[in-house]
């Protein structure tokens, strides 16, 4: 506990790059921020920091105790979440880093229904892609991941999946909109709009593309947000594509999603989870179990 501070002005001085940046970022001296740095490495043993010509970076030592860092502030956390929870007071703070497709309808209802019974706990809730967000579970910054495919699972605890099919999103009179299911090749054969390279929906699509012959995405217009794709087809007759989970057709009269047939492009895989053998706080573990409950009621 009263290494509190001293790591406050740790992540300062990383965050500035320097002592004397920090310094000022903090109101503080930087000789006297420069002392309470010296006194940290002397009662710790180690430098943490190397010092070079333009500031300063972590070294490996550093790096060790930057992870410490940020599990004892998770731990603190957690540990102030069931202290509430024993006293009767609903509080704490649930951090999520999730998809897209998570951001327009299904996580506002779901964080509205959990709010409802704890209008103490607090969210914030951020769009990253599949390698930030692991990242950022790895770093203490988010408790819970909701994304599709991640690269590297080295970190991610997985506590529930679920496959979610490719739609093909159009206007209501598109000569596809008549099909229940919607070949691959018949889809690319009309103009489209597609995410870039780096979201998991392009990356099936091109797989799947790559297994066809004459066959490939070429999209008229690239975007990364989701939302962007989903209107253009109100103003210009293209096809876009995206999970459903990301999908409300009822406020959206105008345009139909059709499912892409599986046998050509592989479902997406949708992971919840977390950083692997961290014990999550109250909140953000009560959470995750209504999230569970509401991926599995999808249909």
């Amino acid at each position: 506990m009263r290494h509190l501070k001293d790591f406050e002005f740790i992540e300062g001085v990383i965050r500035a790059g320097s002592i004397r940046k920090a310094s000022e970022d903090m109101n503080i001296t930087a000789s006297a921020l420069n002392r309470r740095i010296n006194r940290f490495e002397d009662e710790f043993g180690y430098e943490i920091f190397e010092r070079l010509p333009r500031g300063v970076r972590l070294n490996p030592a550093g790096e060790l105790l930057l992870h410490h860092i940020r599990s004892q502030r998770s731990d603190f956390a957690r540990l102030k979440s069931q202290v509430s929870d024993l006293s009767g007071v609903r509080r704490g703070h649930v951090s999520i880093a999730c998809s897209q497709a998570l951001l327009p309808y299904f996580l506002p209802r779901q964080i509205a229904r959990y709010r409802s019974g704890h209008s103490g706990v607090t969210f914030s809730v951020n769009a990253r892609d599949r390698v930030a967000a692991e990242r950022e579970l790895s770093e203490f910054a988010s408790d819970i991941a909701l994304v599709f495919e991640p690269l590297t699972m080295v970190d991610f605890e997985v506590v529930h999946a679920m496959a979610q099919p490719i739609h093909a999103v159009m206007r209501a009179e598109h000569p596809l909109a008549d099909q229940p299911e919607i070949r691959l090749r018949d889809a690319l054969r009309f103009p489209h709009v597609a995410p870039s390279e780096k979201l998991a929906v392009r990356v099936l699509l091109e797989t799947a593309a790559r297994r066809l012959t004459s066959v490939e995405v070429a999209p008229m217009i690239e975007s990364e947000s989701f939302d962007f794709m989903r209107h253009y087809g109100a103003w210009e007759d293209m096809i876009s594509f995206q999970f459903p989970v990301g999908l409300d057709m009822d406020h959206q009269p105008n345009l139909v999603s059709r499912p892409l047939a599986v046998r050509d492009v592989a479902p997406g895989n949708l992971l919840l989870g977390q950083l692997r053998g961290r014990t999550l706080p109250v909140a953000s573990a009560r959470f995750m179990r209504d999230l569970v409950s509401a991926l599995r009621a999808l249909p």
